[in-house]
Parts: C-alpha cells; structure tokens; sequence
C-alpha cells in the first residue's frame, strides 16, 4: 500500500508589470508548487487580455501562486516580489503603462497582509530606491486566469525577459 504525504498549500497574488516575467521567475524557486497568469482587482467579469488593455477595467496583471509554505514562506516569495519590478512607479513598468502593470500584492489572510505591510515598511526603510513603493496592499478578489497563450509565455517562446531579479 503507498501513502502518499498531502501537502497543504497557500496562495500569493503579485502584480508586478507584465505578468510573463513575474511568472518565468517566480515558477523557478523553490516550494513554489504552481503559477497561472491573469486578472485582478477590477471592475469587469472575466475580462480579455484586450478587455485590460484598454485600462478601463481597473484590472492588473498578475500572477497567482500556490506554494508549499514549509519550503518558501510567504515572506520569502515577498523578497522576490520586491527584487523583481520597480514598486516605485505608479501605473508603469518600464516602457508598459497603465494600471494594469501597477505594483500590488493580493493578500489571501490577515497573516499575509500583516507580513505584506511589514515587508513594505521594511522595503522603504532599505532605501533601495530613493522613492517609496506604490505597491497597493489590498484583499484579493476574484483572480481571472489569463488566456491560454499568455500562461508560462516564455517556457513557449524565445525573447527578452522583461524582468530582471536584483540582488538581495
């Protein structure tokens, strides 16, 4: 007889630019059990890829994982988040602009907004930027997936990575 050990997983939601490199970096560390691409934070019911493109519909990429607390913590996958965008811009990452490239971190609990406020704090604090971040720190609402294509674009495609993971 095999028994199997179950493992009890959590989500995070990030928005940090575009979705595909948040998503190509986050998918490689480890305890993180999987990621999806999509929408959150918005006004319309499961909106396109176009639909958030327009910036009407209050959405933001971001990414949705599901991670195995006992081998990355929350806070952890909060020292990607803050290593792998400018959460210093309002509204823009690089040459993409809208409220659909903000920065924001989609809490899931009390704990995790606690541990996301805190992480800012201490973000801030470092001084890594001469600016403050914008990250907005909210609950995390209904997340639309992304279309199919956009889902790990960059394991599909050859290109540039559009983020880069600065050094702790």
């Amino acid at each position: 007889m095999r028994i199997e050990k179950l493992v009890k997983t959590e989500k995070a939601t990030f928005a940090a630019g575009c979705f595909w490199g948040v998503q190509h970096i986050l998918d490689r560390i480890s305890g993180v059990v999987s990621t999806r691409v999509g929408y959150i934070g918005g006004k319309t019911t499961d909106p396109t890829y176009r639909d958030i493109c327009n910036g009407d519909t209050g959405h933001a990429e971001a990414v949705e994982i599901e991670f195995d607390p006992a081998k990355v913590s929350f806070k952890e996958l909060l020292s990607y988040f803050w290593r792998l965008h400018d959460p210093t811009q309002r509204d823009r990452q690089g040459v993409d602009v809208g409220t659909q490239y903000r920065s924001g971190i989609f809490y899931h609990s009390d704990e995790q907004k606690k541990v996301a406020e805190l992480s800012n704090a201490e973000f801030d604090a470092s001084k890594v930027f001469s600016k403050n971040a914008v990250t907005e720190i909210v609950a995390a609402g209904l997340f639309f997936s992304g279309e199919d294509y956009h889902q790990k674009y960059f394991d599909k495609n050859d290109g540039h990575i559009c983020h880069v993971l600065r050094p702790r």
